[in-house]
């Protein structure tokens, strides 16, 4: 990527933003800005790596503040905007949708107007090179009812659940902003993203942790439901590719190509915890031992599955990470890296925040 680009990202302190943020400044000549207004799940420590860079700054501002956006857009005069910041945790979303309708829907309408107003006023290379590229997922095409087909970028919406809608509204705005306004947009939807820095309360760090804790390690219903896991390293590439070479107004899935159901996951960690951490807390004779399945999650989708064949032709990208190479290093980056999810777990990564003080982590765990 050329020196001369400036990526302004929002929700760059979160798990897929920070490994964005932190690929942008470690193998491109990028200037990054890093909006986020820092909830539950933005955390600066998974930014220590490039905290001091001075190709790197941070601002605390919501992205539902149209004043502060703007003023950011004037200071760093953004070459593109790629658009992460969202609330994604399905459990929390059943429990208590507005904030989800909040950041995902009317987030993504003032972040869309603030950056199409300093579009506008842009001219020549500057104006034509400019990119909006909005990162979704693959909830918002609902579940697939057999074990052979595939989402596709012309798979018809049909989210499940407030999160995934919330999605598929702002995946709607971002579009239409393109076809009415002429903006220049890119749309990607991506499948499970698992690695370091994940936040404790999803699925796979929630099981390496609760299994080092002696925990039940719970799994809803019978553990059947199929994903397709994506390593968030491959992911953040894919990203910088899109906005590299993606064609304005064009939707690209990202898949990891590794459909396993849950249970699947599940006993891999234990068995990879047994081979890498075979001393295990008092009274656990095997990690296994501590897999509880608990009452599905309502609305509970059975199978997502991308079909990524399209940025792999048009762009050259596929994944590199098997899910075998993938999960082996996320065990090993979480038993290399205690102090960045104990300060999780504590509340401690939260202390300054506005006044706010420490609260332990909500610690439910989900894919």
């Amino acid at each position: 990527m050329d020196f001369d680009q400036r990526i302004l990202v929002t929700g760059g302190a979160g798990f897929i933003g920070s490994a964005v943020v932190r690929k942008l400044v470690s193998d491109t000549a990028a200037q990054v800005a890093n909006v986020d207004v820092l909830t539950y799940a933005g955390n600066p420590d998974s930014l220590s790596a490039v905290a001091d860079s001075d190709r790197y700054r941070f601002y605390h501002v919501d992205i539902c503040d149209s004043q502060a956006l703007d003023e950011v857009f004037a200071e760093f005069c953004p070459t593109a905007v790629m658009h992460l910041a969202a609330e994604s945790h399905v459990d929390r979303s059943i429990d208590g949708p507005a904030e989800f309708i909040q950041t995902n829907i009317l987030g993504t309408y003032s972040l869309l107007e603030s950056s199409r107003r300093y579009w506008s006023g842009l001219a020549g290379d500057e104006k034509k090179g400019f990119r909006f590229h909005h990162i979704s997922t693959d909830e918002v095409y609902g579940d697939l009812q057999d074990d052979t087909s595939l989402f596709t970028e012309t798979t018809p919406y049909a989210p499940s659940s407030p999160y995934s809608a919330s999605k598929a509204s702002s995946d709607h705005l971002v579009r239409a902003w393109q076809r009415t306004y002429g903006f220049p947009v890119l749309i990607t939807n991506c499948s499970n993203n698992y690695g370091p820095f994940h936040f404790p309360e999803k699925l796979i760090p929630h099981v390496i942790l609760n299994a080092l804790h002696g925990k039940p390690i719970p799994v809803y219903g019978d553990g059947s439901q199929i994903r397709d896991w994506l390593y968030v390293e491959d992911h953040a590439i894919a990203l910088i590719r899109v906005l590299e070479a993606g064609k304005i107004g064009e939707t690209y899935n990202i898949g990891g190509h590794n459909e396993k159901r849950n249970i699947e996951v599940v006993e891999t960690i234990c068995s990879l915890l047994e081979e890498l951490a075979p001393q295990k807390p008092d009274g656990v004779a095997r990690y296994r031992d501590l897999i509880t399945f608990v009452t599905d999650r309502p609305g509970h989708d059975a199978r997502y599955a991308i079909d990524a064949s399209k940025i792999q032709r048009e762009l050259g990208w596929a994944p590199e990470e098997t899910f075998d190479s993938g999960i082996r290093k996320t065990v090993s980056w979480y038993l290399d890296n205690e102090t960045w999810w104990q300060r999780v777990l504590s509340g401690a990564y939260q202390l300054g925040r506005l006044g706010e003080s420490a609260a332990p982590s909500k610690f439910k765990g989900d894919e």
